[in-house]
């Protein structure tokens, strides 16, 4: 981070994860920043209108970190460099998407561990969520799922979706294994691929965005390594805005289906008509 003022003061970009109400008119805010990771801070008169605006989930922001001594929690002050949170306000998938993305991070990083590579994925995927709410109710999950993957290799718990765990085949990866997050061909799953997990051929390459079939079978896969790894090793439950998103996308999924059902039934009655 820059350096100004004081020896404990520093200045950067930051992703806005979460703001909490500490006392009456501020809040304790938690950001994410490349070179420190995650930090958190109190931000004084967050709760004013200005404020609140300019600390909301989502947001990135210019912010200044100003600390008395080294290790003390900072001041944050900032200005605004793209608002995300407000222009979803009325595309509720697309704001369940970036909620989902900004609890994970916050609730999976360690404090002050620098995390260049994920910050920058983060900030590209903010960037593009906020940027026409529509084409990411469209488009937007296959990038989260993505990034959950990121963020899983991140804190160490990557999968490997190279190559066949049993045949070390690079073609035909069909599924996952829950015991080594290694893929698996359909030859190599044999008997076993009731127990592994779907492995939704648009994680294989960036050339195919996939269906919305596709996108929650995604979810599922890496909602399954988070939940077990990210969080169950710590005794913690899955945030709840990551198991929102799941099932607004497995409703919409049954929705579909259901639709596409009626469809199917209304076409055979016409030609039987």
């Amino acid at each position: 981070m820059l350096q100004g003022g004081t020896s404990h003061d520093r200045e950067a970009p930051a992703l806005v994860l979460s703001a909490a109400p500490m006392g009456e008119n501020n809040a304790r805010v938690h950001v994410l920043t490349e070179e420190n990771g995650l930090v958190h801070g109190v931000a004084f008169g967050a709760r004013s209108r200005t404020g609140a605006a300019l600390w909301q989930p989502g947001n990135v922001v210019k912010a200044r970190f100003q600390s008395r001594t080294a290790g003390s929690m900072p001041r944050l002050t900032g200005e605004m460099l793209y608002g995300c949170g407000f222009r979803l306000l009325d595309a509720p998938l697309a704001l369940s998407m970036m909620q989902s993305v900004c609890v994970l991070a916050d609730a999976a990083l360690p404090e002050g561990e620098p995390c260049p590579t994920l910050f920058a994925h983060t900030l590209k995927l903010l960037t593009f969520l906020g940027m026409d709410p529509a084409l990411t109710e469209r488009e937007g999950l296959p990038q989260v799922v993505r990034w959950e993957l990121a963020l899983l290799a991140d804190l160490g718990f990557g999968l490997n979706l190279t190559r066949c765990a049993v045949t070390g085949a690079t073609t035909g990866l069909v599924y996952v294994s829950p015991r080594t997050g290694c893929a698996v061909t359909e030859e190599g799953a044999g008997e076993w691929k009731d127990r592994l997990l779907p492995l939704p051929a648009f994680l294989l390459t960036d050339d195919d965005s996939g269906t919305w079939d596709d996108w929650l079978a995604g979810l599922r896969l890496t909602g399954f390594f988070l939940a077990r790894d990210a969080f169950g090793q710590r005794h913690r439950r899955m945030p709840a805005a990551r198991e929102w998103l799941e099932d607004r996308v497995a409703r919409l999924v049954q929705k579909t289906q259901e639709d596409a059902s009626s469809d199917a039934e209304n076409s055979a009655d016409g030609v039987e008509n």
